[in-house]
């Protein structure tokens, strides 16, 4: 199978490039990302693998489906990057790597929380200049608050037996609970109500959309720490500004950001910020940001090669007939729509 790999980094390659014969694959690397302007260029290849912030709406499917291309092969999780409606009709399909270390996502989450809560990022920054003053860095123990997780997949989870670790008291809410949850399941009105920390762990759908917006932050009691490691489109941006500016909250970590597409994974060290947003967010002193890193371990990057290289080996094996493991099908876009 010839696929067409966009949007590639020096850390996709080396797994790809060692696994890809044992899965009869050749692989096309693109520096850039995949949209209407760049679909053409994966023409001779019957297959697209495209990460997070490749635009893979109906205009670049279209393009794609006229120079023949039959499977849209994700190297993540979420799919909000797709027109899956627009795949359907097509005859394009999609596949995408449903899982892939949670621990991985789920550590990097509380990572983020410790480093919020305890000020780790503004500590290294003082001592690295040699200013060993400790006002200003006062936390707060986790032990014995309540941690809030919004989805409760694998990766949150394994965040709820971290938190567990830590001594926090767990609750959660989630559309299809999951009877072996270390925590208790509440409203989602109730879980923002309680929580001492809201960590997001669901997908970005219509449903999920800015779930956490003026309205419902303004719910959150104030002082609450939020994390989201899971797509930047599950928070209103302006409102999470505002409430940190009001200092509702006590901080954020965000490892995503709903306009991430036109910075995440680049160097613009160089460059003046031009996203008022972003610019923004990493003004205050107690937000951490991070960009799109919480999947990043030797054993996730791993995962994420074999997986998507046996979507694309279980397609070419179905010779385009019948479902295989982590298609998303018809019956699926019909479900979200």
């Amino acid at each position: 199978m010839k696929i067409a790999f966009y949007d590639v980094k020096p850390y996709d390659k080396p797994w790809f490039d060692r696994l890809a014969p044992e899965y009869d694959c050749e692989i096309k690397y693109l520096d850039y990302h995949l949209n209407v302007d760049t679909a053409r260029f994966s023409e001779t290849c019957e297959v697209v693998c495209v990460f997070v912030n490749d635009m893979v709406d109906k205009a670049a499917i279209d393009v794609l489906a006229e120079i023949g291309v039959k499977l849209i092969a994700l190297r993540c999780a979420g799919y909000n990057n797709v027109d899956l409606k627009s795949a359907c009709e097509a005859g394009i399909r999609v596949v995408r790597v449903p899982e892939y270390s949670p621990a991985a996502v789920a550590e990097h989450a509380m990572a983020l929380l410790l480093c919020v809560n305890r000020k780790i990022h503004r500590a290294y920054s003082r001592t690295r200049e040699n200013n060993f003053n400790i006002n200003g860095l006062i936390g707060f123990d986790l032990q014995g608050k309540t941690a809030g997780i919004i989805g409760t997949g694998k990766i949150g989870s394994a965040f709820a037996r971290i938190c567990n670790g830590f001594g926090m008291r767990v609750i959660a809410y989630d559309p299809s609970p999951d009877e072996n949850f270390v925590g208790d399941y509440f409203s989602l009105d109730e879980v923002f109500r309680q929580s001492d920390i809201v960590s997001l762990h669901c997908p970005l759908v219509p449903q999920t959309r800015h779930m956490l917006n003026g309205e419902t932050i303004a719910a959150l009691k104030d002082g609450v720490v939020i994390i989201n490691t899971s797509r930047g489109g599950l928070i209103d941006t302006p409102a999470l500004i505002n409430a940190l500016k009001s200092k509702k909250l006590y901080g954020a970590g965000l490892d995503v950001y709903e306009e991430e597409a036109d910075y995440f994974f680049g160097d613009y060290s160089a460059e003046i910020i031009t996203d008022d947003d972003l610019a923004r967010l990493l003004s205050f002193p107690n937000v951490v940001l991070t960009s799109h890193q919480a999947f990043f371990t030797e054993e996730a990057t791993r995962q994420i090669a074999e997986t998507t290289l046996k979507n694309i080996q279980d397609f070419s094996a179905s010779n385009n007939g019948g479902s295989f493991v982590n298609e998303i099908t018809c019956d699926n876009v019909k479900r979200l729509n």
